[in-house]
């Protein structure tokens, strides 16, 4: 019984290690020119190129769509009044930025 209870845990641990394995990281930053760079990936060292970019404004609505880049990068024009960014790699692999935390 007791090699059963082990192995359960065991593979509940490994069962939960690999859910974590592969979080998605995404930070933006303002250029100070009029434009915004993200730059993305995934916490076990993946690319985010190709994965979905979205820029909504305060009513959720796309102002810019596209997708990251080779190098995992997104830049586009720093909208004018509240806007957000959404990297979107699917489901449980999202990141919502609020414009007002994207700084210089």
């Amino acid at each position: 019984m007791k090699q059963l209870t082990a192995f359960s845990a065991l593979a509940f641990l490994a069962m939960t290690s690999v859910s974590f394995a592969h979080t998605p990281l995404c930070s933006c930053y303002d250029n100070g020119d009029g434009t915004v760079l993200c730059e993305g990936g995934f916490s076990d060292g993946s690319s985010a190129s190709g994965v979905t970019m979205k820029v909504l404004d305060s009513s959720e609505a796309p102002i810019f769509e596209g997708k990251m880049d080779e190098n995992s990068e997104f830049e586009f024009d720093k909208p004018d009044g509240e806007y957000k960014v959404l990297f979107d790699a699917g489901p449980g692999h999202a990141i919502e930025i609020d414009g007002n935390d994207i700084v210089e």
